[in-house]
């Protein structure tokens, strides 16, 4: 909590295509860094653009590497601030106000073209190893498989801002330390089958839908241990003005600074006292124009503000 600043966060997930399931299980460490990577250069590189904030943001990521059938599914979950530091460690709000802090499509864009690069670089160094049944037995066969790769759309998923820091923590304990499965998902153990229930998400029209599914036991383990990570590996990172070498530093910074602006405001707005703070920019000040009761009738209104009334001759 004292980690968090006044301002909006917002949730935003990258997801690797389905082709990459299996390489990422013979290549954890080079997989899930390069997705790290990628993620997160395309998050800044929106951020210091000045036709979208012009300033460096700060975000947490947290990796998942599992789907709900325990299925190779890599992804991150980003924690953005809706704004960031200037280039003069000024704070600098985001120019729009939406549910979306960058564009979603472009940012899959973006986000492919780097981790298509970093792949190709890490296979012309011999970092990957690549599972028989993807038959990529040369440079030719590999680069068929990254144009496969690159026709894909890559899924960039942006969702509402988080209500306020008490849902930032709550999301934040709630998927920091998940594992592949909860126990409350294991239905039963028999005749070396396991039985275990899961989310059907694929009719995205509906709520998803409970089933089951059963494994032999030995397949059931092989898909858990596909979630274990290589010893010491850091699954939350911090990014931006959040990198751990100065964020300390930066959210003292920053909070000094929001909180010399709430003062002013509150300041400026002792003359006007029936002034109500604009819930979104917290610096304007809101005046009542219409009340109106739950018959749509208005009950009261401040005539000084209103437009005049249009008269027809012809009426």
């Amino acid at each position: 909590m004292d980690e968090l600043l006044p301002v909006s966060y917002h949730h935003v997930v990258f997801t690797l295509p389905n082709q990459l399931s299996m390489l990422s299980v013979y290549n954890q460490r080079e997989i899930y860094d390069l997705l790290f990577e990628a993620a997160a250069q395309t998050l800044l590189c929106f951020g210091h653009d000045p036709k979208w904030l012009g300033a460096q943001i700060g975000f947490y990521g947290i990796l998942h590497t599992w789907s709900q059938t325990l299925w190779p599914h890599p992804h991150l979950h980003f924690i953005v601030t809706a704004g960031g530091l200037s280039l003069d460690s000024q704070w600098v709000a985001p120019k729009y106000k939406r549910t979306f802090l960058f564009p979603v499509k472009a940012l899959s864009q973006v986000f492919r073209g780097k981790f298509i690069q970093g792949l190709k670089s890490a296979y012309t160094s011999g970092e990957l190893v690549f599972a028989d049944t993807l038959k990529i037995t040369d440079p030719a066969a590999f680069e068929r498989w990254v144009n496969q790769l690159v026709s894909r759309n890559w899924v960039v998923y942006s969702k509402p801002p988080f209500g306020g820091p008490d849902e930032v923590v709550r999301y934040i304990g709630r998927y920091s330390n998940r594992v592949a499965i909860s126990n409350y998902r294991l239905v039963s153990l028999q005749d070396g089958q396991v039985c275990f229930s899961y989310k059907d998400r694929r009719d995205k029209d509906k709520a998803p839908v409970w089933k089951q599914m059963t494994l032999p036991a030995d397949q059931f383990i092989t898909r858990f241990l596909w979630h274990v990570l290589p010893n010491g590996y850091h699954r939350i990172r911090h990014f931006g003005f959040l990198n751990n070498g100065q964020k300390h530093s930066n959210l003292a910074r920053i909070q000094a600074e929001l909180d010399s602006v709430a003062e002013a405001t509150q300041d400026s707005a002792t003359d006007e006292p029936s002034a109500i703070i604009c819930p979104q920019c917290q610096t304007g000040r809101m005046r009542t124009l219409l009340v109106i009761d739950r018959d749509e009738r208005i009950v009261a209104c401040d005539l000084s503000v209103l437009p005049a009334p249009q008269h027809n001759d012809s009426s």
